[in-house]
């Protein structure tokens, strides 16, 4: 598991630790029941106040992306096939806005944009 925080980015630390955390999850990198660091390792491995990775943690409890177990520490929660599904659909939506935002500045039309996405789904079959 890696992590990196960027001391630069307009991102609260404890933000930038749950969306790292999360990609990581979603993507697979972190197992189902996979052990997370301590909350208090993570913290000095990353040389920032527990608290801040506490509140990463608990967001990302709150979610149902990690589950705790007392006493034994943090883990990856098995994926919930729905979770993971609405996270995409909020990925899809943004992206769709940026790529809607983009096209208006270049006055192309709904139709153009889905001629392309029909153009690239072609282009995935082959």
């Amino acid at each position: 598991m890696t992590i990196f925080i960027d001391n630069r980015s307009g991102a609260p630390i404890y933000e930038q630790i749950y969306a790292q955390l999360k990609a990581q999850i979603i993507s697979g990198a972190l197992g189902e029941d996979e052990l997370l660091p301590s909350i208090r390792n993570l913290a000095k491995d990353l040389r920032i106040s527990v608290i801040t990775t506490k509140r990463a943690y608990d967001e990302l409890e709150r979610e149902g992306f990690i589950y705790t177990v007392a006493g034994k520490g943090c883990f990856v929660a098995p994926k919930n096939t729905e979770l993971l599904r609405e996270e995409n659909l909020k990925r899809i939506e943004s992206l769709l806005a940026e790529a809607s935002r983009l096209a208006a500045t270049c006055g192309l039309t709904k139709q153009d944009i889905l001629d392309m996405i029909q153009i690239m789904e072609e282009g995935d079959e082959t």
